[in-house]
């Protein structure tokens, strides 16, 4: 079976069983500071899961691009991938354990032909704060898995979520593939490491909503969400060990093949497989929509750590030529077809790529030889000091990263406190006042955050009217205290102009506009003026918001009723975020 098979197979399967097909949403969360990236498909539908409705219905499925930057460590063994995709399927409170169990049971078994008894499952055990899920267990025992084939497990393996800090949340039942290896001991079963179980499936039952207090409330709305990893499952029914074995990666691993030959080189499997893995986040991170830029904050971070991670492996084989644009367009052509964004932005790739690695290369020779030194001053099994470690980072642009890899590689150890201690001081200034601590996001839904959504429309139609229509929104988050908005810009905005943005925002609030919601179709929504680069994930039938005069988008809310309600509009900052990006943070309800 393809990848591409899996994928129609998966998605009609669900669509047959009334399901509506959703495209898969931006890697960059919207308006949600809790998390980098989006890490499971349930991310997009926060506000659905939370009672919004969705413009597709009740029932959604489909193919989620996700990126977990907590797998970076683990990347280079079977199965663990920075980035991934994942297949999906919601209930938005239709229907629940029954019958989810019972799609799930029946697409393993009867279209991917696994026996039943090559199945293991596991149940939430329960704890003082929610009951023990013995429905989905008695659902299982009644599809004919023995109790062999069960396992309870608690809080830590069976309890899902929420995404961020708060937000939806409720027991899981995961699904495992037995690969028929012996028991490493009397315990053993699908918590252990040993390889004899592969997660497969998550099926998870939304019935809590987590708040910010750290209490759980159950949800009016009871749904499913529903993660499959088409990586794991293409590996299992194709008969693979690894995800490396797979059509996903058998062309970008050949390629690098063919330039270690060229080169007269030869590396660590393992090296050779975050080689891979990373060129393949880095191509979807730098091909999304929302263009994220390398830089030393957030997502730009991650995305710079996983270049620099490649770059310092080739360097470390001596390798010295840039192959990193070889092999990202080796991702590019094998995915275009499926994710069309990635051929869209194959210039900007590119780009991003060279710049990167010649401004790499040129601190990462001198600082290698730097580290090196330090590293050269300590006994055999010592500690590298914090200070000298942010040195590193500062001086040569080492992510904390590096330097721990370099320090491991020769038997060494890191001071990571104290490094963190210098790094903590260095950022101080710029975490203090405005930026305020990262808390809530969409989950938060409450009527501040509802208010601030409709403020960053507010100020994007504004910015659009003050700098020209060439402004285009390129990220956002929200708390319940302020906004922060970027944005396509080349150079900052100058103090005037942001008083034009600000007054123009104000004048929208001061004559308390009703913001009105309409559905309809993609075509019909541009036809009408409409802008929205997160319009992909809604579906054919999208969600358009407009305050007459001031702000018309495709979004999936919450919203403002009225624009009176945010009472004020103050910008606080205006700064660069990344090259050609600029960011704005605000606040409203200042009297």
């Amino acid at each position: 079976m393809t990848a591409n098979e899996l994928r129609t197979m998966y998605v009609n399967f669900f669509k047959e069983r009334g399901h509506k097909e959703i495209p898969s949403a931006s890697l960059l969360p919207e308006n949600d500071p809790t998390v980098l990236f989006t890490t499971a498909g349930m991310h997009p539908l926060v506000p659905y899961l939370l009672g919004e409705k969705h413009p597709g219905g009740r029932r959604l499925t489909d193919v989620q691009k996700c990126v977990r930057t907590e797998d970076i460590d683990e990347v280079g063994d079977d199965t663990h991938c920075t980035f991934f995709e994942m297949l999906g399927n919601w209930s938005l409170g239709d229907y629940f354990k029954q019958e989810s169990i019972s799609m799930s049971f029946d697409f393993l078994t009867n279209y991917l032909h696994i026996p039943p008894e090559r199945l293991a499952v596991t149940v939430f055990e329960g704890d003082e704060l929610a009951p023990a899920d013995v429905e989905a267990e008695k659902i299982w025992k009644g599809f004919g898995l023995k109790n062999d084939q069960i396992f309870r497990y608690g809080r830590e393996s069976n309890w899902w979520g929420p995404a961020g800090q708060t937000g939806p949340c409720g027991p899981d039942t995961e699904i495992f593939y037995d690969m028929d290896k012996p028991k490493c001991g009397p315990n053993c079963g699908p918590s252990c490491k040993c390889g004899k179980y592969v997660e497969i499936w998550n099926n998870v039952f939304m019935q809590f909503n987590k708040e910010v207090d750290g209490t759980y409330t159950e949800l009016k709305q009871k749904n499913v969400d529903t993660g499959m990893g088409l990586e794991r499952v293409l590996t299992i029914f194709n008969g693979k060990t690894n995800v490396y074995d797979t059509e996903l990666f058998i062309p970008i691993m050949q390629t690098l093949e063919e330039i270690l030959e060229k080169e007269g080189k030869a590396i660590p499997e393992r090296d050779k497989r975050i080689i891979c893995e990373h060129t393949r986040a880095i191509t979807f991170i730098l091909g999304d929509p929302m263009k994220i830029n390398p830089s030393n904050t957030e997502q730009g971070y991650i995305l710079r750590r996983l270049i620099r991670r490649i770059i310092r492996l080739f360097k470390k084989a001596d390798i010295n030529e840039n192959y990193l644009c070889e092999l990202s367009g080796v991702i590019i052509e094998q995915y275009r077809l499926v994710y069309p964004e990635l051929g869209k932005n194959r210039e900007f790739i590119l780009e991003q790529l060279q710049k990167e690695y010649h401004l790499f290369s040129k601190t990462l020779d001198e600082g290698l030889k730097k580290a090196n030194r330090y590293l050269d001053c300590i006994e055999q099994g010592g500690i590298l000091s914090g200070e000298l470690a942010f040195k590193l980072y500062d001086t040569f642009g080492f992510p904390i990263e590096f330097t721990s890899e370099l320090a491991s590689e020769r038997g060494y150890q890191v001071d990571m406190d104290g490094f963190q201690k210098q790094f903590k001081e260095h950022q101080n200034k710029s975490r203090q006042g405005a930026e305020g601590k990262f808390a809530g996001g969409l989950a938060d839904k409450n009527e501040q955050t509802a208010r601030l959504h409709t403020a960053t429309h507010l100020l994007h139609g504004a910015l659009r009217r003050v700098l020209g229509e060439e402004v285009f929104q390129r990220g956002s988050n929200i708390t319940s205290e302020r906004l922060r908005f970027d944005f396509s810009f080349g150079r900052k905005v100058t103090k005037e102009e942001l008083e034009k943005v600000e007054a123009i925002v104000n004048e929208a609030i001061g004559k308390k506009l009703d913001v009105i919601l309409d559905e309809m179709t993609h075509k019909r929504a541009y036809k009408e003026g409409a802008i929205g680069v997160f319009s992909g994930k809604y579906g054919e039938i999208v969600k358009v918001y407009t305050i007459p005069g001031y702000s018309k988008e495709i979004c999936g809310g919450p919203h403002a009723k009225n624009t009176g309600e945010l009472v004020s509009f103050k910008i606080i900052k205006e700064e660069a975020s990344s090259a050609g990006v600029r960011r704005i943070k605000a606040v409203i309800n200042e009297h």
